[in-house]
């Protein structure tokens, strides 16, 4: 079983979700999903915790899975996919 940790702008985590399901029920990966803190209030040192933990589900996966939807990739996603090619995880992009 391929494990896949989902990258993407947390502005769409409702559609990140959905794939996650399909991706478990579907295709037979593990899949770990970044956190949805929108509703909880953050300090600038949860959010560095939260960023640092993230990269740590990258690096126990085998492969990255890179949600591109409405052709948007921010910043902080790129920088998950330049780290991701360092550690030689496979790249998968998810477009719509």
């Amino acid at each position: 079983m391929k494990v896949v940790t989902l990258c993407g702008s947390m502005r769409f985590f409702k559609q990140m979700q959905e794939i996650a399901i399909k991706l478990e029920a579907k295709h037979g990966y593990c899949v770990i999903m970044p956190l949805d803190g929108v509703n909880i209030p953050l300090s600038e040192e949860d959010i560095g915790a939260l960023g640092k933990a993230h990269y740590k589900k990258i690096d126990i996966a085998d492969a990255v899975y890179i949600m591109n939807i409405n052709g948007y990739i921010g910043k902080t996603v790129s920088e998950e996919v330049r780290y991701a090619k360092e550690h030689n995880k496979e790249i998968i992009f998810h477009e719509t």
